[in-house]
């Protein structure tokens, strides 16, 4: 639509437990294609996390504070119910791998069956950052493998914390 100048809002749905380098990195790179990104953390009690919804919002935020265009929410229930109480244009997904499509591309396409106005952008993560899952980063730190340069310090920090160690490098 011509002359329309409304804020193109984001939202960048998934569990993130925990944020890893790769989500970072596709919420930088988003937060400079759309006017603000909203880091929507999926409440889902059915499944068992790590970190509490509080803790990975809280972590969340710590790792883009000072970017204003960055917003941290939480939500349950359809996605595109959430987009549309938010007034949101798009849901920004992560492609690691073609693994990822048929999952994604299903999703996408029930997305706009329920929310024809809703568009869904695929971004691959950086280089580095084409392997890394939250899963991943889990199982390596559980085993006693190094995360570093995979999560946010922030991450890396709560990660020790959980474990009972001390600190780590990133």
């Amino acid at each position: 639509m011509q002359g329309d100048h409304s804020p193109r809002l984001a939202v960048y749905p998934g569990s993130f437990d925990p944020l890893t380098n790769g989500h970072v990195d596709i919420i930088q790179r988003g937060a400079r294609l759309f006017d603000r990104i909203v880091i929507a953390l999926l409440v889902n009690p059915d499944k068992s996390a790590l970190f509490s919804v509080a803790e990975r919002a809280e972590m969340a935020r710590e790792a883009f504070v000072g970017q204003p265009n960055v917003e941290v929410d939480t939500f349950d229930g359809l996605l595109v119910d959430y987009a549309r109480r938010r007034r949101a244009n798009v849901i920004v997904r992560g492609l690691r791998a073609i693994s990822d499509f048929e999952y994604e591309m299903q999703m996408a396409l029930m997305n706009r069956r329920l929310s024809a106005e809703l568009e869904t952008v695929f971004m691959m993560p950086a280089e580095p950052y084409t392997y890394v899952s939250s899963r991943l980063v889990k199982e390596v730190f559980a085993l006693g493998g190094s995360v570093a340069g995979l999560v946010p310090e922030v991450v890396a920090t709560r990660l020790a914390a959980k474990h009972g160690l001390g600190a780590v490098s990133v």
